[in-house]
């Protein structure tokens, strides 16, 4: 039985997301209506489905098991399902695909078992499985951590190979195997079911093939993002701005498990004040709450995020990846897919990479018409389900002459009559067009045209610029229109794209210089936390005036250092201008979902011919101006 919900981070967590976002007391049973509304959406459910895939009777059979494996210090019953397709035996074995679930979910979620039943459907061996801590397989939620959810899936190869039994004696002798102890199998799933595939090939060389979908490459990077100062990928040394509606939706999800599931194994038990949630993941949600970042415990936070990240363990992964982001995502956006991808391909890792439409924000209960759905069993009519299955092909049966596609695939929602797809030998694709600040709020296309000149912004101690509602989606509520308060930020806007349209594909970035005496006061002090912080982002303006935040894509960054020059990486977008249409770049104070500055800090950004800030956009097609 599990405790009673009593916990800090629960309590927290439901102020922290409901209170801001609902702006109402919720009752007990609308916490219960939304938590199952998180647990069976985004978080949970990755793959966008609602039901499993159809087979005719007798295609496949499942059959529910437990598997108890070893998981770093301790023993974990994991429930799993096997899908075995009418016809595979010893005598005539197919390749196996695992499979489990996004953060929040179980085996018996729409979409995995509509994975596991979609490949049994197509003849491969499926096991279907709940990760630890999520509905009926036991242990603490670790994190994806390699040498825990790595290790007991793990477990589970064993038992493909037959090495292994399912407790009551199950074994398995019908799955291809390239050695005794060597199965042919597979991995694919969304979220935390993507990231738990690079760390089980982190400790597993026998996984022959990956396709994590819409997942993380650093944690540190997902949940408190700073994006200047990278030293590699994402990654940097410095704290970022906390992401706290995304970051408490999670702990959310992860603590009320009890409530969804009243009796739980009692080996969920968390540590360090958590209830469902291993002691370094809860102090980790502890430390980014408090508002500051005191260099030890922030270096002890960040190694620990990285810890149970791709980031810290790609070097040991050599199952060939194909990688599929998605563009609407601000939790996990096309940046990490494009540093997990740039990391395999400099080791001789084979990875490909597709930036799909949906992520886990926008309008992701929609896929796009012809996009990826694999509860309505589009793997053999959509360009991403055909991709896969070439994937599996290639390395599980291996059918050496399949052509597993191009590099870089990227999703044009701009495409009505042709191939939604554009697609380039490598990435990034095209080239770079350079903008520059000027001084009167334009954005030129040359140096000589920058006009000398300073404006200044200042924060207040409520958020004034709005990109999203992290969990306003999930949760069906409304979400209002992207927005920043006059005086608490500042823009540039380029004159009117002409001729053809303007084509972005991949990450922009910007050199900036900015002065604030305010934070030079503080920003050497032991708590990184007094740094200045702001956000950068790009509007699309329309003739009429109006304007649209892609994707509500936004980039937080802790200043390194207010004396010098710092470069911000925009995150990764796929955006068509149009003709009439002009871009904007603005940086602001402040985002409702993002923690922000400490104190007040105003901004003044300076601009002169011979120094001043750059927009770089990577551009496939057209030009401003």
């Amino acid at each position: 039985m599990s405790p009673p919900v009593t916990d800090w981070s629960v309590r927290h967590v439901l102020v922290e997301v409901f209170v801001p976002s609902v702006s109402r007391v919720v009752s007990r049973s609308a916490l219960r209506t939304s938590l199952t509304l998180l647990a069976t959406t985004a978080l949970a459910a990755p793959l966008l489905t609602a039901t499993p895939a159809t087979a005719a009777p007798g295609q496949f059979t499942v059959t529910a098991l437990k598997v108890t494996v070893r998981a770093g210090d301790r023993d974990c019953t994991v429930d799993a399902d096997l899908y075995r397709p009418a016809g595979v035996d010893a005598a005539h074995p197919a390749p196996a695909v695992l499979t489990t679930n996004g953060f929040g979910g179980s085996k018996d979620d729409g979409s995995t078992a509509a994975t596991a039943g979609a490949f049994a459907a197509r003849g491969y061996v499926a096991l279907s499985y709940s990760g630890l801590g999520f509905g009926k397989s036991g242990c603490p939620i670790s994190l994806d951590d390699p040498q825990i959810d790595g290790k007991a899936a793990s477990g589970l190869i064993d038992f493909l190979a037959g090495t292994r039994t399912a407790d009551g004696g199950a074994r398995v002798d019908f799955v291809t195997k390239d050695a005794a102890r060597d199965p042919r199998v597979g991995m694919i799933g969304g979220s935390y079911g993507g990231a738990i595939q690079m760390a089980t090939a982190a400790v597993d060389h026998r996984v022959d093939a990956l396709v994590p979908l819409i997942t993380w490459n650093d944690l540190s990077y997902s949940l408190d993002p700073n994006n200047a100062g990278r030293t590699h990928g994402v990654s940097g040394p410095l704290p970022g701005a906390y992401k706290k509606e995304w970051t408490g939706g999670f702990f959310l999800i992860g603590e009320a498990q009890g409530l969804l599931n009243p009796s739980l194994d009692p080996s969920r038990i968390g540590g360090a004040g958590c209830l469902h949630f291993v002691a370094d993941a809860c102090r980790t949600k502890r430390l980014l709450d408090s508002g500051r970042y005191p260099a030890d415990r922030t270096a002890k936070m960040q190694h620990y995020a990285r810890s149970v990240s791709p980031v810290s363990y790609l070097k040991s992964v050599k199952a060939p990846t194909l990688l599929v982001q998605g563009q609407a995502d601000t939790l996990f956006n096309l940046n990490e897919a494009a540093a997990t991808y740039r990391t395999l391909t400099a080791q001789g890792t084979e990875a490909k990479m597709i930036w799909q439409s949906w992520g886990h924000s926008g309008g992701m209960a929609d896929p796009a018409p012809g996009e990826l759905d694999l509860g309505k069993g589009n793997l053999d009519t959509s360009y991403v389900g055909q991709r896969i299955l070439a994937w599996f092909d290639r390395y599980l049966h291996h059918k050496a002459g399949t052509d597993t596609g191009p590099a870089f695939a990227y999703y044009r929602d701009w495409v009505s009559d042709g191939p939604a797809y554009g697609t380039a030998p490598a990435f990034p694709a095209g080239g770079n067009r350079k903008l520059y600040l000027s001084g009167d709020g334009k954005l030129v296309d040359n140096r000589k045209k920058v006009t000398r000149g300073s404006r200044e912004y200042r924060n207040w101690l409520v958020p004034t610029s709005h990109s999203e509602s992290s969990l306003a989606g999930l949760l069906k509520l409304p979400d209002p229109a992207p927005y920043d308060i006059k005086g608490t930020y500042l823009d540039w806007t380029s004159e009117p794209v002409a001729g053809k349209p303007l084509d972005v594909v991949g990450t922009p970035k910007a050199t900036l210089k900015v002065v604030s005496p305010k934070t030079e006061q503080v920003q050497n002090s032991p708590d990184a936390a007094n740094r200045l912080v702001l956000f950068a982002k790009l509007y699309d303006i329309a003739p009429d005036g109006s304007k649209t935040l892609v994707h509500r894509l936004v980039a937080p960054v802790r200043v390194p250092d207010v004396t010098r020059k710092f470069t911000v990486q925009l995150p990764g977008l796929v955006h068509r201008y149009l003709p009439g249409h002009r871009l904007r770049f603005v940086i602001a104070a402040s985002d409702a979902a993002y923690t922000g500055n400490r104190g007040i800090k105003p901004v003044t950004v300076t601009s002169a011919p011979d120094d001043t800030g750059v927009i770089e956009l990577p551009v496939t097609q057209g030009t401003v101006g």
